[in-house]
């Protein structure tokens, strides 16, 4: 029997559009995905950083729609949501299909205050409604907490936009 490699399995790339990955990478991606998201929430610098070494996006969700950086903030798990965003991880993606909302609203949520600095300083929009728009803003979610240290810094943040123009 003759055995001609398919394009799956041959060369790096033949047959496929650029930017499609084989079957067996797409399945490393979702499972370091999984993987990344598990380490998020958990808190769990040490992995979150290895899974990033090894090709995990810090943007991609698993396969329940949540995101690295929505894990981290929702667990309170600062130093992680710091690492995702210096990988770059955007402080603004909504994470989950309707349950979740964004890293902002969920560290306001929670009055995590180190979380929510990490987010703003990497561009987080302090105004930003989750569910596509139709939710909460992260200060009506830290004044519901209430939590007052996280709604000023929010506030701060939302100043800062409008002056820059920006909000």
């Amino acid at each position: 029997m003759n055995r001609v490699a398919s394009p799956a399995w041959g060369s790096a790339g033949a047959g496929r559009p650029p930017g499609d990955l084989p079957p067996v990478n797409r399945r490393r991606r979702k499972k370091l995905s999984r993987a990344l998201v598990t380490a998020a929430g958990r808190g769990a610098l040490r992995t979150a950083g290895e899974l990033l070494r090894r090709g995990a996006s810090p943007e991609h969700a698993d396969p329940d729609g949540t995101t690295p950086l929505y894990a981290a903030s929702v667990s309170g798990a600062s130093a992680v949501a710091a690492l995702l965003l210096a990988a770059g991880a955007r402080p603004d993606t909504e994470s989950g299909h309707g349950d979740e909302g964004t890293p902002l609203c969920a560290a306001a949520c929670w009055g995590d205050e180190e979380t929510v600095r990490q987010l703003l300083a990497h561009g987080a929009d302090p105004g930003l409604r989750e569910d596509h728009g139709t939710g909460l803003t992260p200060l009506e979610w830290a004044e519901r907490g209430p939590h007052p240290g996280t709604a000023e810094l929010l506030r701060a943040a939302a100043a800062r936009r409008a002056a820059a123009g920006q909000g």
